[in-house]
């Protein structure tokens, strides 16, 4: 049966459209709505359950060091699928594995809703993370390949929209669910949208040529092996203690050895998993280090803002949501006047530049916060934030793909996305770290300077050992300490993220200018060899 409906599936296998594309479909704005639904459902699955986790914990009988495999199974199963998107969309048809990943994506987000203990939650979070892998680099490929090359511009901004946007709408539909409903509905959401999504993909998908080649098993292995010992690593690191854990210890070592050994294999090996030609592209090989930085950037933002917002300023989860949304109306608009500047022939390594710079200045904005300030300071950094983020994204997504065949586009868009994840487990992790070490610091650097002279008119009687109004006081001054510390530890997150945005600026000098696409110039055909 399952052959049969694969071999259903494969019939609409287009030619190239008449208008260059290299792919024709009857009806390119509705499969532009399809695809862009499955990218946007399984960006808001990376942050949807991050706000339901305590309801989710109660319900599962979880620990809260344990609760956390419900976000990290995720993660590590997308990680590790992402490379082989390239070997099964040859191997089996992009079509094919697009609409195998979309219902296996809509069965197992029914199958997490459903889940009545933590063991099943996390073995269905997995089988969604392997599902919603392939979704990503699959949904770049078809805006690319369905667009003709003067309009791939835009096609990129909006489907950049949804990779920038969806982390910022995450915790907030999230929250939105949660507290009118319940959190199994962070997952049933999902299924009214999943299964539009599927229908319009079967009715108007086209599908690449079938391309036989060998799989490379151990290239496949050691990166596997690597990123998912590195993803623990980064995820357990901070309840471990780090490197006085052994398990921390093991898995650095497993990360660093597995991954050596797959750059090794992958420059000598006869047919590595991913064709050494990609990385004699420089624009792509820039490119995935620019994705490293926004990983970083974009997602360890979006990390830490959300608790400071909450535990500092005491905002509930739902207007926290709407205080980030201004980042998300920046990327929309930098991302259009990005696409029509390059459209016009502006130059897009000065977008990329000024995008850094741009985004630069916002976390300088972000280091100058106090504790104590209204929520206009969050909404126009939040909004300078996107806007930067938004000239950066589309022009270098247009620059890595311009320069490259179309029939490296899946691997070279799997590698992008796999790069972007791993910064935003390095960021997240990165930062998270750093917070809790400067809260401990600043916690001891502030607390010296709390004595009997720095209290002011306070009476020292109240400060003694033994009565309760003493006990009160004392945990009230300790509580305002550690909020300043917290604050403290913030803003040297923000500073860290500032100086490593504003050093990733000279990379700009690496790419070079694409020439410009031409209506009447035609796409070059798949390679079928």
């Amino acid at each position: 049966m399952a052959t049969a409906a694969a071999s259903t599936a494969q019939a609409p296998s287009a030619p190239p459209a008449p208008d260059g594309a290299a792919l024709y479909t009857p009806n390119r704005p509705l499969l532009t709505v399809g695809v862009m639904l499955a990218t946007i459902m399984q960006i808001l699955d990376s942050t949807i359950a991050n706000v339901a986790l305590p309801h989710m914990q109660a319900t599962l009988s979880a620990t809260a060091d344990t609760i956390t495999w419900v976000l990290t199974s995720y993660i590590v199963a997308s990680a590790i699928a992402i490379p082989i998107t390239g070997w099964l969309a040859d191997r089996i048809g992009s079509r094919n594995l697009f609409l195998w990943s979309v219902a296996g994506f809509i069965v197992s987000s029914a199958l997490c809703g459903m889940a009545t203990g933590l063991t099943e939650m996390v073995a269905f979070r997995l089988l969604q993370g392997i599902s919603a892998a392939f979704m990503n680099p699959l949904s770049q490929t078809v805006l690319l390949d369905i667009n003709p090359p003067e309009k791939q511009a835009k096609a990129m901004s909006i489907w950049g929209m949804g990779i920038m946007v969806g982390p910022i709408l995450g915790p907030v539909i999230g929250g939105w669910l949660t507290d009118n409903y319940n959190w199994r509905w962070v997952f049933y959401v999902n299924l009214p949208l999943g299964v539009f999504c599927f229908a319009v993909l079967w009715w108007l998908l086209p599908s690449r040529p079938v391309r036989r080649r060998e799989f490379d098993i151990t290239g496949f292995a050691l990166l596997s092996l690597g990123i998912a010992s590195l993803q623990l690593m980064l995820d357990r690191g901070q309840n471990q203690d780090w490197f006085s854990s052994t398990e921390v210890v093991i898995e650095a070592l497993v990360a660093g050895i597995a991954l050596w050994m797959a750059i090794v294999h992958m420059f000598t090996a006869k047919k590595p998993m991913f064709d050494r030609e990609l990385w004699r592209n420089r624009n792509l090989v820039t490119a995935i280090l620019f994705m490293l930085v926004i990983g970083v950037v974009m997602m360890a933002t979006m990390a830490l803002l959300p608790p400071m917002l909450q535990n500092l300023y005491g905002y509930p989860v739902l207007d926290t949501g709407v205080l980030l949304m201004p980042r998300g109306f920046g990327i929309v608009f930098s991302m259009f006047l990005a696409a029509n500047l390059t459209q016009r022939g502006f130059d897009p390594r000065i977008l990329v530049g000024v995008g850094f710079v741009v985004a630069a200045f916002s976390l300088w904005q972000m280091t100058q916060w106090t504790i104590v300030m209204s929520s206009t300071p969050f909404i126009v950094s939040g909004l300078i934030q996107g806007l930067g983020m938004g000239l950066i994204f589309m022009p270098l997504q247009s620059m890595a793909f311009a320069t490259l065949p179309p029939h490296y586009r899946t691997e070279g868009s799997s590698l992008m996305n796999l790069m972007r994840n791993v910064g935003a487990s390095v960021g997240i992790s990165g930062v998270t770290a750093l917070l809790a070490q400067n809260i401990q610091v600043s916690h001891s650097e502030v607390g010296q300077h709390v004595t009997a002279e720095t209290l002011g008119t306070l009476d020292p009687s109240l400060l003694g050992i033994g009565g309760s109004i003493g006990d009160s006081v004392m945990a009230m001054i300790d509580g305002e300490v550690n909020r300043q510390a917290a604050m403290i530890a913030y803003l040297d997150d923000f500073k860290a993220m500032m100086i490593v945005t504003a050093l990733s600026i000279p990379l700009v000098l690496f790419l070079k200018k694409p020439p410009r696409p031409k209506a009447s110039e035609k796409a070059a055909p798949v390679d079928l060899h």
